[in-house]
């Protein structure tokens, strides 16, 4: 933990929109994930009047820093209207199987960006600030893009530059590789964009040789990638390039889709890989944001950002959860093409996941000489 001023405390940033509003019953993100984090939170004591935040909806002025007027303007009326032209949807990939029409699909993406842009004010003395709401780094300036319609990590690295920030450094532990992320900032070289995601996973780009102007760093992982794999690109990559940047801000995507029991990955981390992730990268900046992310089992996610919130506020949770927080894990459904694993004694017993470790393969032996010099 960095030595922040006393007076600054983190802050959780949420918002009841997440518990009303869906994209609708057979898609991936048909599952609860925000409100059991907030709920958990609240059962645990973690979560006082004074550390939490309600998110604003974000004005169509602000999300156009990036975005472009006409998608903003097409969005909203998708979501008034609950259609889309055939002209709009070839246009702007609203209205699709990925990203379906439904009834809050401007104001719940809204409501996210507005959270990280309330954080990049926050942060602007310094502190931590956990907005589990955001992370839809695939979403393009004129377009939705694998179930995002907006790109809130892109819209929180301009706010903390435009906040006086000079350098940020954003890494994401999503399995999927955050294409809208490395549009924006390719080729900007006050930005440096760290991506770990699974090699071959949609949307297949962040190959290990993509670096745009430098500051790109991908590390696309093989199937089966563990604990101890993460370590060895955490300790060897990861920190120190974090750590040589020297950023004045560091934004992490803390997505739950590479977590073993997730559906939409081949990975196999525990969240206590996510974790140490974190303690390893709070330290090298005085500001601190944490976003969502994937995530698509409601019991990992549920329980992985709750122990984000936890780490940012000094607590933690004992072995086994008291009665409060395991009736709120064993009252959650998991709805979708995607329910059909059985749930896991832990995942109501326990916020911790068992680690999963092993031999580091050769694939991240050779990912780590691409970017360090040097094999281990």
């Amino acid at each position: 933990m960095p030595d922040n001023p006393p007076d600054i405390r983190p802050v959780f940033i949420g918002s009841e929109i997440y518990r009303g509003s869906s994209y609708g019953r057979w898609h991936p993100l048909a599952v609860p994930r925000v409100p059991q984090v907030i709920d958990l939170c609240r059962a645990l004591g973690w979560l006082d009047a004074v550390s939490y935040r309600t998110s604003p909806v974000a004005k169509p002025e602000a999300l156009t820093a990036w975005h472009t007027p006409a998608y903003i303007a097409a969005l909203q009326e998708a979501e008034r209207r609950q259609t889309v032209s055939p002209e709009i949807r070839a246009r702007h990939h609203l209205g699709t199987t990925s990203n379906p029409i439904y009834p809050a699909m401007f104001r719940r993406p809204a409501t996210a960006a507005g959270g990280v842009l309330l954080a990049a004010a926050l942060l602007a003395r310094g502190g931590a600030v956990h907005s589990p709401g955001g992370g839809t780094h695939h979403g393009m300036p004129d377009r939705a893009n694998g179930f995002c319609f907006l790109n809130d990590p892109v819209l929180a690295i301009l706010a903390l530059r435009a906040a006086g920030c000079a350098r940020v450094a954003y890494v994401d532990i999503d399995a999927h590789h955050c294409d809208g992320v490395e549009h924006a900032f390719r080729d900007d070289p006050s930005v440096l964009v760290l991506s770990v995601h699974e090699q071959g996973r949609w949307p297949r780009t962040g190959a290990v040789d993509d670096r745009g102007c430098g500051n790109v760093i991908n590390l696309p992982v093989p199937p089966g990638f563990h604990d101890d794999e993460m370590a060895a690109l955490r300790d060897a990559v990861i920190l120190p390039r974090v750590a040589v940047f020297r950023p004045d801000a560091v934004v992490l995507q803390c997505g739950a889709d590479a977590v073993l029991e997730d559906p939409m990955s081949r990975l196999a981390l525990s969240n206590n890989a996510h974790v140490a992730v974190l303690d390893g990268l709070w330290p090298l900046s005085p500001r601190f944001l944490v976003l969502g992310g994937g995530g698509y089992n409601p019991w990992s996610v549920g329980r992985l950002w709750t122990r984000v919130w936890g780490r940012l506020a000094g607590r933690e949770a004992t072995e086994i959860l008291p009665p409060a927080a395991q009736a709120i894990l064993a009252d959650l459904r998991w709805t979708g093409l995607r329910a059909a694993r059985p749930v896991a004694p832990h995942w109501i017993s326990s916020l911790a996941d068992p680690a999963r470790g092993g031999a580091i393969r050769p694939e991240i032996r050779r990912l780590i000489a691409a970017h360090s010099g040097a094999m281990v």
